[in-house]
């Protein structure tokens, strides 16, 4: 009798949204977390698991552009609607692996604290609820986001923006 080649076990689809402001590391622990075997399961191959991030800057044709955390008034409709076609691709895709680099919080502090507006997203967590999602917030000592400025610098296509670090402390 022979033995299969990997035990099969449960399919292991986590669902986990980083949140945090710049500097904190959610897309290198978002790109660990989408390879790690008890986060995603065993693999015989290297496959591609999709990262959703809401840093996308989807709203304009160049980079570092606008998209669903740092829309303008006029845009908010199209942010909410793009929020409404993720949680509505989750929904269809419940039995898939979701990790999400930046989602409604990040939304919520950057429209609070750059635009004064309180954007509720009740709506949005009360439908991720039912599909497992799990929230992690990352997050960083003041006095060390000077040395990650730093390490961001040699490979930031925009090092302007990590000239006011008391933007992402106030935003954390």
């Amino acid at each position: 009798m022979t033995s299969p080649r990997w035990a099969v076990g449960p399919k292991l689809t986590p669902k986990i949204i980083l949140e945090g402001t710049r500097l904190t590391h959610k897309t290198d622990l978002a790109f660990a977390l989408n390879e790690h075997p008890r986060i995603v399961g065993p693999r015989k191959y290297r496959y591609h698991s999709p990262l959703v991030s809401a840093e996308w800057c989807a709203f304009t044709p160049y980079p570092w552009g606008r998209g669903i955390i740092d829309y303008e008034p006029g845009e908010r409709d199209r942010a909410m609607e793009t929020y409404e076609t993720w949680v509505r691709l989750f929904e269809l895709s419940r039995h898939y692996s979701w990790i999400v680099d930046r989602f409604q919080f990040s939304t919520m502090a950057f429209q609070r604290v750059h635009r004064g507006l309180d954007e509720d997203f009740a709506w949005l967590e009360t439908r991720l609820e039912p599909l497992g999602f799990h929230i992690v917030l990352c997050t960083r000592r003041p006095e060390t986001f000077a040395a990650a400025r730093e390490e961001r610098l040699k490979v930031s296509g925009k090092p302007d923006q990590y000239d006011d670090l008391t933007v992402f402390i106030h935003e954390q």
